[in-house]
């Protein structure tokens, strides 16, 4: 057979593997045909949408790229290309992308549409930061919670001034049941957690005791009923039985809410038990796109978002496991001479939310890559890193491994870097749209590693991204 007709065979393969969600596979069919035929636009752009169903948006605009130079008139490719730069928020780029597609297919109502909302998007960014101002009040000034009053009709649990496990029981009930707290609660937990963590270390250093046991969870991602699946299996958060949770709680997935102030009033009850870490989707910029402002203004108020907004800038940014295992979102750095001790010293109240350089950002958005040394990121957001990279770290540190989340793993998890670098992802079937597994990790007083796996459970007819305030990251 020849190359290009076998080419054409993996392509059609990969479609195949695209059509049942198994992203990983379609994305090898596509590569194995770009490997045997190199000429043929669509084998990239094909590639460049499974990289999108990845997150690999970085991967993707490269993808689209080469589509376009081999077909300037490819006007799905432009399209992938644009929709890729959405969702790593540079909408500039995205609109010249949506002109182009529009200039290419004039009768083409959805690629209009979509560039108008870009458009709004520009706008709305360009709007946010004029008004910025260098040290904006704080969401809490004036916000008098003893004077707001519970109205009597109110049927659930009453909360005095510390959180009651009673009170986290009945908050678990109502949100399975599609019910909301009462405003005065969800100002006084946002309140008494966001000063809880503020006081907390940049790093966090604990150790698991005797008779203690630490679950370590990755992305939660609004899934709630998952959440209570994990629980479900797993034992729900004591002072015995601590958890961390590794960032991005919110964001896609339609009940971050009940996610955030559900880890919260935990937070609250267990103040030296229950950890979690800052994710990059606990941002501002994130939070507009991705779904947790809408969603917050859908069931609470403008007002709640910022006081969350607040309270997630004062979340720390990793913790230290029994001196063994560093815990953050991302992963490592761009410079091997960064250690724990930076990290400790990193001031992260000065700087309420990542940018695109220096530690935050690293700490927040990096990934691992299999090939020695540093990379650009596949994601077009921060860089990737090597497992000698990983390896220096860890022995510089005297660290047994650097545990992340961050990505979807097939599995749930995933041991790289000659097991020093361990990924962690606890949002089974991602987005409906992805057929992975969760996974935890539970870690006893000798610091090893128990992996578990679960899969994703039935929840009420509300699609991801229900609340995004644009029907572009319903392409995502």
């Amino acid at each position: 057979m020849a190359p290009k007709e076998e080419s054409a065979e993996l392509k059609a393969k990969g479609n195949k593997y695209f059509a049942s969600h198994e992203w990983l596979n379609a994305i090898d069919s596509y590569t194995k045909a770009i490997e045997m035929y190199d000429q043929d636009p669509s084998y990239y752009c094909n590639r460049a949408q499974a990289n999108i169903k990845l997150e690999q948006y970085g991967y993707a605009i490269t993808d689209a790229t080469k589509a376009i130079e081999l077909d300037s008139g490819y006007a799905k490719a432009y399209y992938r290309r644009a929709v890729a730069n959405t969702a790593i928020l540079n909408s500039r780029a995205a609109v010249k992308d949506f002109k182009a597609v529009v200039r290419l297919e004039p009768s083409n109502k959805d690629a209009k549409l979509k560039l108008a909302e870009c458009e709004k998007m520009v706008k709305r960014v360009e709007f946010l930061r004029a008004i910025e101002v260098g040290d904006p009040p704080s969401a809490f000034e004036g916000l008098d919670i003893d004077s707001m009053v519970v109205d009597p009709s109110y049927d659930g649990a009453k909360l005095g001034k510390e959180m009651t496990q009673e009170f986290i029981d009945d908050t678990i009930s109502r949100f399975k049941n599609g019910k909301k707290l009462h405003r005065k609660y969800v100002y006084q937990i946002i309140a008494a957690v966001r000063k809880i963590v503020y006081d907390e270390p940049t790093m966090v250093e604990m150790e698991v005791h005797k008779g203690h046991q630490l679950t370590v969870c990755g992305d939660t991602h609004g899934q709630f009923f998952d959440l209570m699946e994990l629980f479900r299996l797993n034992g729900f958060p004591t002072e015995s039985h601590y958890y961390l949770f590794n960032g991005d709680f919110v964001d896609r997935g339609s009940w971050s809410t009940e996610i955030a102030l559900l880890l919260y009033a935990y937070k609250w009850l267990h103040p030296k038990a229950f950890f979690l870490n800052r994710g990059n989707h606990e941002t501002d910029d994130m939070n507009r796109v991705y779904g947790f402002e809408g969603e917050c203004k859908a069931k609470y108020s403008e007002r709640v978002f910022k006081l969350f907004s607040e309270s997630f800038s004062a979340l720390p940014l990793a913790t230290l496991i029994g001196k063994k295992f560093f815990t953050l979102h991302g992963g490592l750095f761009s410079d091997d001479k960064i250690s724990l001790d930076d990290v400790r010293k990193l001031n992260r109240h000065q700087q309420r939310q990542p940018g695109q350089q220096g530690l935050m950002m690293e700490m927040l958005w990096t990934d691992p890559q299999p090939m020695p040394g540093r990379g650009p990121s596949k994601r077009g957001v921060g860089l990737q890193f090597g497992p000698d990279v990983t390896k220096r770290f860890c022995e510089a540190n005297g660290l047994e491994a650097v545990i992340r989340s961050h990505e979807v793993r097939m599995e749930g998890y995933e041991v790289e870097h000659d097991g020093h670098c361990i990924t962690v992802f606890s949002a089974p079937k991602y987005c409906d749209s992805t057929e992975n597994k969760g996974a935890y990790i539970n870690i006893g007083p000798e610091h090893k590693l128990e992996f578990h796996k679960f899969d994703a459970v039935p929840h009420p007819d509300i699609k991801p991204m229900a609340y995004a305030q644009s029907s572009l990251m319903s392409m995502m």
